[in-house]
């Protein structure tokens, strides 16, 4: 081999190189997202089981009527806007 062949060898690997450390942060990017999308479908769809395993929840007879705190809250607020 002579110089300029070695030196055209290296250059073609400097090259090659810098082209995977450029490339490389995207490749892991997508394969850090491809997981994470498989992880989410595999909780969506054991939710959905879930979902249809479990018998419908009752419902109350019974009206629910805000708590006192919520009252005190609903004043507080309407005075707090007509003040400003």
């Amino acid at each position: 081999m002579t110089g300029n062949q070695m030196e055209a060898l290296i250059g073609m690997l400097v090259t090659f190189g810098l082209l995977v450390l450029m490339v490389l942060p995207s490749v892991i990017g997508i394969v850090h997202d491809k997981r994470v999308d498989r992880q989410l479908r595999r909780a969506q769809e054991d939710r959905s089981e879930g979902k249809e395993a479990r018998e419908p929840q009752k419902s109350s007879s019974r009206s629910t009527v805000p708590s006192t705190a919520t009252w005190y809250a609903e004043g507080r607020r309407s005075k707090k806007l007509v003040n400003s």
